[in-house]
């Protein structure tokens, strides 16, 4: 097998849960292949760069290998060299107050408006 539909490769490299989303996401416009955005039907093969908006972001691979069936986790990584950015850092979150430290003082309910943006 030297060549493969897009939609099947992306679903057994896992980029994506289901064929039918990998298939959504090429017509959308969410994928690329060598710069160029593809349809679903088009074919892949070994060499070629792939770029997708996955649901966990920003994916950027070269193709190594080529399977029209999804695999298992670690097979399935074998079949791209990832070269994805890292994800953005979180961002902070509110502050937590422990449990059962009571009302919050002055001092403390001021901070948090501040913090939220409720300025009195």
């Amino acid at each position: 097998m030297d060549v493969v539909r897009i939609d099947q490769w992306l679903c057994a490299a896992r980029l994506y849960k289901s064929r039918t989303q990998a298939r959504d996401a090429c017509l959308g416009g969410h994928v690329k292949v060598n710069g160029v955005p593809v349809k679903p039907s088009q074919d892949v093969k070994v060499g070629d760069e792939v770029r997708a908006t996955a649901p966990r972001g920003l994916f950027i691979g070269k193709v190594l290998s080529v399977a029209d069936k999804r695999l298992s986790a670690p097979l399935a990584r074998a079949l791209y060299d990832d070269q994805s950015p890292p994800p953005p850092p979180k961002e902070e979150r509110m502050p937590r107050r422990d449990r059962g430290a009571g009302r919050p003082t002055k001092q403390e309910r001021r901070a948090l408006l501040k913090f939220r943006g409720d300025e009195e």
